[in-house]
């Protein structure tokens, strides 16, 4: 019988999803977790691997077991979770088809990449603080419109990978402004100033959110789409201090989304016009590329079947 795992993990203290000889990882923990409960090994398959410190927020995995559950599906759940540890949730535990197959069943994939522009210690866990002055963001989702449809993207490919194919699909990619929950929860005692993103934040005057602070609808000020994906700035004229990189495509080479933004980054610098990511997508390598950006920033979070 196979089972549909849906998890959650934070990545910190992991050296990724795929098992290593000398490090701990997500798939470790969870097949050691399994053979407890089922009473022998069991071998976990997961959607795809994950590099050091990177977090997935919607996982899926799969694995196989002779009969059925030990136990009712929520209480297989409850004890699977009891046993693993606090970096790792599981949601989940179903049946699946015998054909699916946590890898290859999976049609789409999206990252998200956060960084933040003023330091900020309760986000610092998991946003890259990238201080470069006067980022042009206008700029970088010009650039991330060369980056949509099938292409060659060993560019952004990390050497050493063991990929048939380096032929990426790429449906979705651009940046927007939001505001954390933690910013949009301090209203200064003040019940009229929920939502308000205050001056120390970044801001020369604090200003009236419409609406929940939600990524999907950028910084909530009330600002059309358009305006958020083109990078449109407060009309105080300060720049928001909270931005995320979103990327979907059917599938990612190893260290693909760290280099994107890394070389997008460099675009936002206005050391490279935003086409010169086409140029790099048509005859460039990965040493003509940006740097890649540290990875405790960045979430698998969302897998498509």
């Amino acid at each position: 019988m196979r089972y549909i795992l849906s998890l959650s993990y934070d990545g910190s203290a992991f050296c990724g999803w795929q098992i290593q000889p000398s490090s701990p990882s997500v798939q470790q923990c969870l097949e050691e977790a399994l053979g407890k409960l089922c009473g022998g090994p069991v071998a976990v398959t997961g959607a795809g691997r994950t590099d050091t410190g990177v977090h997935a927020a919607d996982y899926v995995a799969h694995f196989d077991l002779a009969g059925n559950l030990p136990f009712e599906a929520s209480d297989f759940c409850y004890k699977l979770n009891a046993i693993l540890p606090r970096g790792i949730v599981v949601h989940s535990v179903l049946p699946a088809p015998a054909d699916f197959h946590a890898r290859f069943s999976a049609t789409q994939r999206s990252y998200t990449y956060f960084i933040h522009r003023k330091k900020d210690p309760f986000v610092a866990a998991y946003s890259w603080q990238c201080g470069y002055p006067g980022l042009d963001f206008a700029a970088m989702n010009e650039a991330c419109q060369y980056l949509l449809g099938k292409h060659d993207f060993s560019c952004f490919e990390k050497t050493g990978g063991d990929n048939k194919t380096s032929l990426c699909t790429i449906t979705e990619a651009f940046w927007k402004p939001y505001v954390p929950t933690h910013v949009s929860l301090m209203c200064y005692g003040r019940p009229e100033e929920e939502g308000v993103v205050p001056e120390t934040y970044g801001h020369p005057r604090p200003y009236k959110r419409e609406g929940p602070a939600d990524p999907e609808r950028g910084c909530g000020r009330g600002r059309s789409e358009a305006e958020a994906v083109s990078g449109t700035t407060p009309s105080s004229g300060e720049e928001p201090p909270y931005w995320y990189f979103r990327v979907s495509a059917d599938r990612f080479l190893r260290n693909m989304v760290r280099a994107i933004v890394g070389t997008l980054i460099e675009v936002g610098r206005g050391k490279h016009d935003p086409v010169w990511v086409k140029e790099l997508i048509d005859s460039g390598t990965r040493g003509d590329a940006g740097e890649s950006v540290p990875g405790h920033a960045l979430f698998l979070s969302r897998i498509t079947y």
